[in-house]
């Protein structure tokens, strides 16, 4: 594939040509130990996504984002849409976290860990050279136009199965193994939302990944615009030694030690020229330093002309970590993971709200007695059922009244209850008194409530 001139490679993405027309990339098959190293890390990944939603801890999931319930289980961890400072807190690190590798260790992400990357690269071009041969070399030219056909409707085919599959495993994460099989084996009609979901979700991905492909990086994706912002000359990042490889010349024996053979070019997932320099569209794969150094090595030419470095280091020989913007992050993210670790561990395991019945202010029940109807809301946070007693707090002349007196809480689980506080008007301090309610598992107050009493 052509590459954009040294002076027009920022103007557009190097699959557009001058035209805006698309170039499609067919990036070569990389080798090499970056690459092991790469699919090692990715295939982890994948098996993580795909058995993360079946492991539990104490009968829980690991992993489960319920967002029709409003519950979400975090590495085992059970967090309610009530608990929203915890929720904030995650986003926090994970954004934190993402900023600070950022400026350390470039776009990384995107080339090890980004769910883009990691079906694109190790499911779907895989795939495809399986079916297609390795990058531009294709298959045999003199195989048949018939069987040229159907090696191409096959691997579309293959393409719609591994979409489908993904696609469920996604989807597992939100309903969980369980209630997924209970959607995939009950008639369609029973749960025809789902399945429309499920299968316009399945040919998204499928477009996606077999026709939009690399494009998802270079065009879209915002993560490539912010490293420009976040990068600076310490940040480690995929970069060509430009006072090593200069000037280029296809003969060994003259110039620097870049031979311009463009082997770095051709297994380039977005089909960027590394030698231009940091660009927005190279995810950091390490795949032109392991063709790199295949080349290094015919020649006989030391390893690394491409490597991971920061352009300090390409210039001065020294590589360093630290600097204001990192280690401020980094302070910033330990003193985040401190406070969330702290709140999680602190968490109630109960959550309580309550409020003034629809449509009621007071009722009078005799001269000396007044009463106020409210809706409490009890949530269970932990594992184990809970049995609740009331008890009105510091008003000895108050009285209590709830269904049956107790509240008995299922794991995980919510009760809403209908509640009536009766006081005599001796222990009123005027038309709003305030009063508190203890929450008590046998004799241990486990939460307080404060609301107030409406009285004439």
């Amino acid at each position: 594939m052509e590459t954009n001139s040294d002076q027009d490679f920022r103007d557009r993405p190097n699959n557009i040509d001058a035209s805006g027309q698309r170039k499609w990339i067919r990036a070569k098959q990389p080798k090499g130990k970056w690459y092991l190293r790469r699919n090692i890390v990715g295939y982890l990944l994948l098996i993580f996504l795909i058995v993360a939603p079946f492991l539990k801890i104490d009968g829980h999931p690991f992993m489960l984002l319920d967002i029709l319930n409003r519950k979400f289980y975090l590495f085992g961890l059970m967090v309610f849409a009530e608990d929203t400072y915890i929720l904030a807190l995650v986003m926090a690190v994970t954004v934190i976290s993402i900023v600070l590798f950022t400026v350390v260790f470039g776009r990384v992400w995107c080339g090890w860990a980004c769910p883009q990357t990691l079906f694109l690269e190790l499911v779907y071009r895989k795939i495809e050279f399986l079916f297609d041969g390795n990058g531009r070399k294709g298959k045999n030219k003199k195989e048949s136009v018939a069987s040229t056909g159907v090696r191409r409707l096959a691997k579309q085919v293959v393409f719609i199965v591994v979409s489908i599959f993904f696609t469920n495993v996604f989807l597992m994460w939100f309903t969980g193994p369980a209630q997924l099989w209970k959607i995939m084996t009950e008639p369609i009609s029973d749960h025809l939302v789902g399945f429309l979901i499920m299968i316009a979700l399945s040919m998204f991905y499928y477009w996606i990944y077999s026709y939009f492909r690399e494009q998802v990086c270079t065009l879209f994706c915002p993560y490539g615009r912010m490293q420009g912002v976040l990068l600076d000359s310490n940040s480690i990042s995929v970069i060509y030694d430009f006072k090593r490889g200069e000037p280029r010349n296809s003969k060994v024996s003259e110039g620097g030690d870049c031979i311009n053979c463009l082997q770095c070019i051709s297994v380039c997932p977005t089909g960027i020229d590394i030698r231009n320099g940091s660009q927005l569209e190279c995810i950091h794969c390490a795949a032109c330093i392991d063709e790199c150094n295949l080349v290094m090595k015919k020649i006989n030419k030391p390893y690394n002309l491409i490597r991971y470095d920061s352009y300090r280091g390409v210039e001065s020989g020294k590589r360093s970590f630290l600097n204001a913007r990192s280690i401020a992050y980094t302070a910033v993210l330990v003193v985040l993971m401190v406070i969330l670790a702290f709140t999680a561990g602190r968490r109630s395991t109960i959550d309580v709200t309550m409020w003034r019945a629809q449509g009621t202010l007071y009722q009078q029940l005799d001269s000396e007695t007044i009463s106020n109807i409210y809706q409490i809301m009890f949530l269970n946070k932990g594992n184990e059922p809970l049995e609740l007693t009331l008890r009105l707090l510091d008003c000895p002349s108050g009285e209590l009244t709830i269904a049956g007196g107790k509240v008995i809480l299922p794991p995980d689980g919510k009760v809403k209850e209908a509640l009536i506080v009766k006081m005599k008007k001796s222990s009123l301090t005027g038309k709003v008194t305030d009063f508190k309610i203890g929450l008590y598992s046998g004799d241990q107050l486990k939460e307080t409530i404060t609301s107030n009493f409406l009285a004439p």
